[in-house]
């Protein structure tokens, strides 16, 4: 659920901290679920789901496939009218949100891996949803309103997250730094960052930095891969993003700040050179909670739902590597460790289902794809 009516974001820069840098307090992970799990369906490398008014849900796959998919008779619909998507590697066709306005202009927003000059980058683009009759079904007039720059070689590390401001003006959009380190405090490259659009994909007017010679669309930098966007109640923006070796990350996003990578991090390069760690002073926003070892974190969303009234304000994370569902309690501007319960299976994303249920998405690579819906255990 990415675009609730919630308060609009300030543009004012708040100053850096290292609060909650060190020190981290420990989840343990829970043997016993507190849930139900249904298995509901079973895709092909699902990648990311969001729902329709109608209860229906829109499914991505790796491969680059797009699902209208009924959960309540388990009916799949291929999607036509997706842009060929490059796959190779980390790639795939992302992220899938329905725009604010959803129920008149039937417009959905996806992000996808694609070659082009230079290399390969992440792509935003908009569709429109179409059924006919005979139940065939597409996306009509679809159209990429936004390009990650440089485009550069290699498969990793796209992320191209989405999420709608609370007053649903904006797009935020997440640039992975490729696995290419540099490119996340390049002033001029999308890579590594957060990204404030208006929602035809041109970079939003107000933007913290460009008025400091950096690309326009910047909202924050020193980010390396961004798996997940979601705003709380209040309208504060969350992020989780892979750290290198250690050092996952959940992230306040604020505007303008600079959350260090590769210059700091809490984790370390995998040949095992050393990054400083956050510390106080040094100029960079340190996470608000992290992990080492890594959790390798994928799907985020904040929790408003009244079938867990108990786990309400709070951070859902799936975890790839460590086969878990997480839950990270919010408090204002501070998040701790909550929960981690053993899910047996890599965990790609996570949504929040109409009746509350939370649904998760297993992502087919060493995992089977299956959709799950968590339930109360009375329920």
């Amino acid at each position: 659920m990415r675009h609730l009516p919630l308060a609009a974001l300030p543009l004012v820069l708040i100053a850096c901290s290292a609060e909650n840098a060190t020190g981290q307090n420990a989840a343990a992970a829970t043997g016993d679920r507190p849930f139900k799990t249904s298995i509901i369906a079973d895709f092909e490398s699902p990648w990311a789901m969001t729902f329709l008014p109608d209860g229906r849900m829109l499914v991505t796959e790796k491969k680059g496939e797009m699902i209208l998919f009924d959960p309540n008779n388990g009916t799949k619909i291929p999607i036509a009218g997706i842009p060929a998507v490059d796959s190779a590697g980390q790639g795939a066709l992302m992220d899938v949100v329905l725009s604010p306005t959803f129920a008149k202009d039937r417009k959905v927003y996806f992000s996808f891996s694609q070659a082009g000059e230079g290399g390969k980058g992440v792509a935003l683009a908009t569709g429109t949803f179409d059924q006919a009759s005979d139940g065939t079904t597409k996306l009509g007039e679809v159209k990429v309103i936004f390009r990650a720059t440089p485009f550069v070689e290699g498969n990793g590390h796209y992320s191209g997250r989405i999420a709608f401001s609370p007053d649903g003006k904006y797009l935020f959009f997440t640039n992975g730094e490729r696995q290419k380190f540099d490119p996340a405090q390049d002033p001029k490259a999308t890579l590594g960052k957060v990204l404030r659009l208006n929602l035809d994909g041109t970079p939003a007017k107000g933007n913290p930095l460009a008025a400091k010679g950096f690309h326009p669309a910047i909202w924050s930098y020193g980010h390396r891969n961004l798996l997940g966007i979601a705003f709380d109640t209040e309208g504060r923006l969350w992020e989780q993003e892979m750290g290198p070796k250690g050092g996952d990350e959940v992230n306040l996003i604020k505007p303008g700040l600079n959350y260090g990578y590769p210059l700091a991090s809490n984790g370390d390069h995998y040949d095992g050179k050393p990054i400083p760690d956050h510390r106080a002073g040094d100029g960079f926003e340190a996470p608000k909670v992290w992990w080492n070892p890594s959790i390798s974190p994928g799907g985020l969303i904040h929790y408003s739902g009244d079938l867990f009234p108990q786990w309400k304000n709070s951070l859902f994370i799936g975890g790839l590597s460590s086969k878990s569902l997480l839950r990270v309690k919010l408090d204002g501007e501070n998040a701790t460790k909550a929960d981690q319960w053993d899910m047996g299976a890599r965990i790609r994303e996570v949504e929040q289902g109409p009746d509350g249920a939370l649904w998760l998405l297993e992502d087919g690579g060493s995992s089977q794809g299956r959709l799950l819906k968590l339930t109360p255990e009375a329920a």
